[in-house]
């Protein structure tokens, strides 16, 4: 049984007050438990796309979250089911300590203390931050504080994590975790990033974005044994090579 889509875009543009026009005709849709890469260069329009997940912007054409239109009379329940993590960690951390930050959204969802508590504490140890409870996110390193980030969505149990360049601004050690953790997360994931090698091993599909329009939509696979998309965009095609003959000698599945 094929599973339900969660999320349906259908003739999807956006403009800025100034005319500029950021999304040009975009057509998406994504199944429950999918986990979809946007990928593309700076100004494709990739964040602009995400933020139309929850009506934090709300431009032209249709967009509907588990069948609900993205309108203003749904937006307090569309963002009781989908949750977003933006690049910067700054515009979500605001609280005196990272227990208060993790608790926010639960006990605006008005749930019991016991229930917060235990959802806080089930939110850290998925991203690895047990025993941080009382320290301040301010005081975190940039990988810590994202990770934080991610456990104020995760503790409101929402059906939709949207992510916006979680990798941003952290080492490659930082990146592989955070994004491996992530992709523990048994959620539906749409992921914004322009790092090919970390959707390599960890994402299912790849949305290509360029100008404001989509490009491509394909399997992971599909992409890096395209040369001329992997050239087009920049991507390194001899990593990607690397990949999958690695992938196909360990009988991977994806490969």
């Amino acid at each position: 049984m094929t599973a339900e889509k969660v999320i349906e875009i259908h003739g999807l543009s956006y403009s800025y007050p100034d005319g500029r026009s950021v999304l040009r005709n975009i057509d998406l849709e994504v199944r429950r438990h999918e986990s979809v890469a946007i990928l593309g260069p700076n100004g494709a329009g990739k964040s602009t796309l995400l933020y139309h997940l929850n009506g934090t912007l709300i431009g032209e054409g249709a967009v509907r979250i588990l069948g609900l239109p993205v309108e203003k009379k749904h937006l307090k329940e569309i963002r009781r089911r989908v949750g977003v993590v933006f690049q910067s960690p700054e515009d979500q951390l605001f609280c005196p300590t990272v227990f208060d930050d993790v608790a926010f959204g639960p006990l605006n969802m008005g749930l019991p203390p016991d229930e917060v508590k235990r959802r806080v504490t089930g939110a850290l140890e998925g991203v690895g931050l047990m025993g941080f409870e009382g320290r301040s996110a301010h005081h975190l390193s940039e990988g810590e504080k994202k990770r934080v980030a991610l456990a104020t969505v995760l503790a409101m149990d929402l059906e939709i994590l949207a992510l916006d360049e979680p990798t941003d601004n952290l080492d490659p050690a930082g990146s592989r975790n955070l994004v491996e953790r992530i992709c523990l997360i048994p959620q539906t994931k749409v992921i914004v990033t322009h790092h090919l090698p970390l959707v390599l091993d960890l994402w299912q599909r790849v949305v290509l974005m360029e100008g404001g329009s989509k490009i491509e939509d394909l399997p992971t696979q599909a992409l890096v044994m395209n040369r001329g998309l992997m050239d087009r965009f920049g991507f390194d095609a001899e990593l990607a090579l690397w990949w999958y003959e690695r992938r196909k000698r360990s009988g991977s599945p994806r490969a």
